[in-house]
């Protein structure tokens, strides 16, 4: 097996089980015929470290998956897959709930893949090209793991020719729509739609608190709303109106077949397909206000007048957004940019603010779910941070 040294600092890090390997902690960056491929990471006296595999991904070069000279076969991933699975048992006595992760890549010990439980079909996400080479043996293990799983697909999230983004694996196929539920609401979810389902699994808890009363008798503005969740789950919750803002012209009817299925009247739930930014501007000139308004953007997003990332541009985001805030009103703030830390995305927000003299609590505040199990040695896996607040 191949030996790759890495940088003091990086080697006290695996000391500690942090699991990432990027391309500043190798010695030498190991050439394309050295990737892909089992490889055991040493220190500076070639003092064995761990063992993992090089393949990049947008996270880093590689992972460490084992702190001791282990085989890294079969029983190695069906022994992680079972210890995910019964970390979860509580998930899986929940008649509420029936979509949940059941393997969180890095945080239940293997980096480069994840697996979503929809209603009895897993969803698996392959992130790089190593891992996906693996795909056999961790398909077997899946199969000895979960052997009351209906059917299984797969999904692509880097780059490969000739492969489809999104693909039936195995077994049954799940009907279209697939109804799921979470906290006893009602989704309709499509596991093979490209890379996306209908439903972001790691919002569950924030979706939650709008579901138990959070805006009762009052209004929300959804921002991004993909496909109008948070809309039904305020809406459940008792709120009297909703708009679900994207650009997408998708999310129309993907969200008007949430609210149907939830048998909520479009009366008082509307859909806008615009660009956010367009709509704030429409929605000041209109004098609109809403009680809350929520902010859930992509980490990187493109459109014809605008180019978005969370990291330069949140806080312009926030500014604009309060404007249509109603007096004592609510703003929730959310990402799943792994890259703008918790501190920064809360003075990020903050600043926007202040910038309106608007006095504000933090009310809550929401990282990932239990279900989305986080190796506490690397942080940088609990990516989620949602932000409540009050404004006067």
């Amino acid at each position: 097996m191949k030996k790759i040294k890495v940088r003091p600092k990086t080697e006290q890090n695996i000391k500690r089980g942090y699991p990432l390997i990027k391309e500043t902690d190798v010695v030498n960056k190991p050439t394309a015929s050295a990737s892909n491929q089992w490889v055991e990471f040493v220190g500076s006296k070639n003092n064995y470290l761990g063992t993992g595999y090089i393949s990049p991904q947008n996270k880093g070069l590689g992972w460490v998956l084992s702190w001791t000279k282990e085989p890294l076969d079969l029983n190695f991933f069906k022994k992680k897959l079972t210890q995910a699975k019964d970390e979860r048992s509580l998930f899986f006595h929940s008649e509420e709930t029936t979509a949940f992760r059941v393997f969180n890549g890095e945080g239940d010990g293997i980096g480069g893949f994840t697996v979503d439980w929809y209603a009895g079909y897993l969803s698996i996400s392959w992130y790089n090209e190593f891992i996906y080479q693996e795909k056999r043996t961790i398909l077997d293990a899946l199969q000895a793991v979960y052997p009351e799983a209906k059917g299984s697909y797969e999904k692509l999230r880097f780059q490969i020719e000739h492969e489809a983004l999104s693909a039936h694996l195995s077994g049954g196929y799940a009907p279209e729509p697939l109804s799921i539920k979470e906290n006893g609401v009602t989704y309709a979810t499509y596991m093979n739609e490209g890379l996306m389902t209908g439903i972001f699994l790691d919002q569950k808890e924030v979706r939650e608190r709008l579901t138990d009363g959070l805006l009762a008798g009052k209004s929300l503005l959804n921002t991004f709303s993909y496909t109008g969740a948070f809309s039904v789950a305020a809406a459940l919750g008792g709120a009297v109106a909703t708009t679900s803002v994207d650009l997408a012209k998708r999310s129309f009817e993907k969200t008007k077949e949430q609210l149907t299925i939830n048998q909520l009247s479009m009366t008082n739930h509307s859909i806008v397909v615009m660009d956010v930014f367009n709509y704030f501007h429409y929605a000041q000139k209109k004098g609109l206000l809403f009680d809350c308004v929520l902010l859930d953007p992509p980490s990187f997003a493109k459109s014809k007048k605008h180019t978005f990332s969370v990291a330069k541009n949140y806080g312009e985001l926030t500014a604009q957004a309060i404007s249509l805030i109603a007096p004592n009103g609510l703003l929730i703030a959310s990402t799943n940019a792994a890259n703008v830390s918790k501190v920064k995305f809360q003075q990020m927000i903050e600043a926007a603010i202040q910038i309106h003299g608007r006095r504000f609590k933090q009310t809550e505040f929401f990282d990932l779910p239990a279900d989305f199990v986080v190796n506490q040695a690397y942080p940088d896996g609990n990516y989620l941070k949602v932000f409540f607040y009050q404004l006067d």
